[in-house]
């Protein structure tokens, strides 16, 4: 009796997910951000952007990412919150999967700049001022917050997607 070794199945190769940047927003601490017309983005966040609380910013924690399918959802459930960046967030996208996103996962925004997410962003008591039920209702549709890996330009536009890295 021979054995063969075992063979593993290939993992299957995972989609590009694709969207589009609807807004860059920074601002002086808390909320909300204000949508600017560009902003550069250095490895610790957006120049002139700045953090209130210990813990809201640094290398791991750049860039916070929000989906305006998620601002929909929120709305659905009462929240009266407008975007862009009422909820904090540096850039507000459109028609990207957060759903299939993953820590780990690195994203090209416009040609060049490369995000890496760090972590699912977990909600803080901050958000009470937006909505008394936070963070409670925001839990699963929070966004992310991402490390810089090639910084630049932002503005709104720009393609956002994952990267085959």
């Amino acid at each position: 009796m021979t054995l063969e070794p075992e063979t593993q199945p290939e993992a299957a190769a995972r989609p590009t997910l694709e969207g589009t940047v609807l807004a860059v927003c920074l601002g002086p601490g808390g909320l909300p951000k204000d949508p600017v017309d560009e902003a550069d983005l250095r490895p610790l966040g957006l120049e002139g952007d700045r953090h209130r609380f210990k813990g809201h910013g640094g290398a791991d924690r750049a860039v916070c990412l929000f989906s305006l399918e998620d601002y929909r959802s929120l709305w659905a459930d009462g929240v009266e919150a407008q975007a862009p960046g009422a909820f904090g967030e540096n850039l507000l996208t459109e028609g990207l999967d957060y759903a299939q996103l993953r820590p780990g996962d690195r994203l090209e925004v416009g040609r060049g700049i490369v995000l890496e997410i760090h972590d699912i962003r977990e909600p803080c008591g901050t958000l009470r001022k937006v909505d008394q039920r936070f963070p409670d209702l925001m839990i699963g549709r929070s966004g992310f917050v991402c490390r810089v890996l090639q910084g630049g330009t932002l503005r709104p536009g720009l393609s956002i997607r994952t990267s085959q890295d």
